[in-house]
């Protein structure tokens, strides 16, 4: 089965989430693994934690994870965007549209080969 994974996701960006629970919700990318995203504030979950020296104990509220697949990237006033990858020479940018004009989201990193 193929995975389904948003691949311009990354920590620190503004996403809106798309599906489930906290449709239509914004955050912050505070974690990412290969598929799924951590977003500061939502998908909160509470987990009993044993005593242990210098953490917290008892019920703890956390945020859980959110399929990458149920988010998308968004603009300053938390609408979902779609990304292109525009090439400068070198360089790649990702970029969307906004009433007809491109506005550049931030630079892609070059994988390491």
């Amino acid at each position: 089965m193929k995975e389904k994974r948003n691949k311009w996701v990354n920590v620190g960006d503004r996403v809106v989430v798309t599906s489930g629970n906290e449709k239509g919700q914004t955050g912050k990318v505070i974690a990412r693994t290969s598929n799924r995203v951590v977003i500061e504030g939502l998908n909160i979950r509470k987990k009993h934690v044993k005593p242990q020296s210098r953490m917290q104990q008892g019920i703890v509220e956390m945020e859980g994870s959110i399929d990458a697949s149920n988010v998308s990237i968004c603009d300053e006033k938390g609408n979902p965007v779609k990304l292109k990858v525009k090439v400068d020479g070198d360089k790649r940018h990702l970029v969307y549209t906004k009433e007809g004009k491109e506005v550049a989201y931030r630079d892609v990193k070059k994988k390491k080969d």
